[in-house]
């Protein structure tokens, strides 16, 4: 039996070496599959959207961002698509260069939260005794612990206010849910024959839970950076839109903020509030069909595509 398995283990060692050559193999599979989904393909296009507009929505703004003079809280216009805000300055312009901002902290947010679950959830579900139990107690604090009321008192009296900030409270606080989930994840993995193999060839802990286990739980790592990326936008939108952001720094957010604060609804300026509530859901919406690619990558019995 000792043998089979170390002979198991090196055979699946070959594999990975073979594979090793050809790097982009796997994202290559995974693309195809995300691609099949109808409800993934048409994520993976409004996502590649904004992060289009990420990167050229300062030089595709008709007009500066910052520029004030124009007509204050004019309607959607030829010169003004989506109208001026209470200062003079074109509502468009702010829209897509604040496209960068918002985008930036939801994903950057999503890859700390993903970070940490993941370390925590691969030492927890790996380790038993005492590592186990002081990480899964770790965890369940942090899963019961008010998560808005937290934000805004953190938010509030944290010094200097920003999106780095906002990024470092809302990753920090994001991780629970992901690293429960993974904890089980790594569980069901830690018995399998390929992994009794590894320990048998005296393979270290570090590479056994990188090489052995991480690869098989890729697709559900994934979609929980997806899902913590959308739990990133949406409570710093959040924050932002309470005024405990940089009310100078331009993102979906303080435009909300602004737009509140100036009723833009009650003057008509109805697109200031219209546009970045919009970009938000369709950010948002572009993550939850991407993850629907996942859901059919991870579950070998959702089968097929949607086609």
């Amino acid at each position: 039996m000792h043998n089979a398995l170390i002979e198991s283990h090196d055979s699946q060692e070959a594999a990975r070496e073979q594979q090793s050559s050809r790097p982009t193999s796997v994202a290559r599979t995974y693309f195809r599959i995300l691609w099949s989904n109808r409800k993934s393909r048409a994520g993976l296009i409004m996502f590649g959207a904004f992060i289009f507009l990420c990167i050229f929505g300062r030089a595709l703004a008709p007009y500066s961002p910052t520029y004030s003079g124009f007509a204050t809280m004019a309607g959607p216009s030829w010169q003004h698509w989506l109208g001026t805000n209470q200062d003079g300055q074109d509502v468009l312009s702010q829209l897509l260069a604040g496209t960068r901002v918002s985008v930036l902290v939801s994903l950057s947010t999503g890859f700390i939260a993903t970070f940490i679950a993941v370390l925590i959830g691969l030492l927890a579900g790996y380790s038993s005794g005492f590592t186990d139990d002081a990480l899964s107690f770790l965890t369940n604090v942090f899963l019961v612990l008010p998560a808005l009321p937290l934000l805004i008192v953190l938010a509030s009296y944290a010094p200097g206010k920003g999106s780095v900030l906002i990024v470092l409270i809302v990753g920090l606080t994001g991780w629970p849910w992901g690293a429960r989930v993974l904890r089980a994840q790594v569980q069901s993995l830690r018995t399998r024959d390929y992994v009794v193999a590894a320990k048998l060839a005296g393979d270290s802990t570090l590479r056994i839970l990188f090489r052995e286990i991480f690869p098989n739980m890729l697709s559900l790592v994934m979609a929980g950076f997806l899902g913590a990326a959308q739990y990133g936008l949406i409570t710093s939108v959040g924050l932002e839109f309470l005024g405990l952001g940089n009310p100078n720094q331009i993102s979906w957010g303080s435009m909300l903020y602004w737009a509140q604060n100036a009723s833009a609804l009650l003057q008509g300026q109805w697109a200031w509030i219209l546009a970045p509530g919009l970009f938000i859901a369709l950010f948002g919406m572009s993550m939850v069909l991407i993850n629907f690619g996942f859901d059919q990558i991870s579950n070998p019995r959702l089968g097929g595509t949607e086609e």
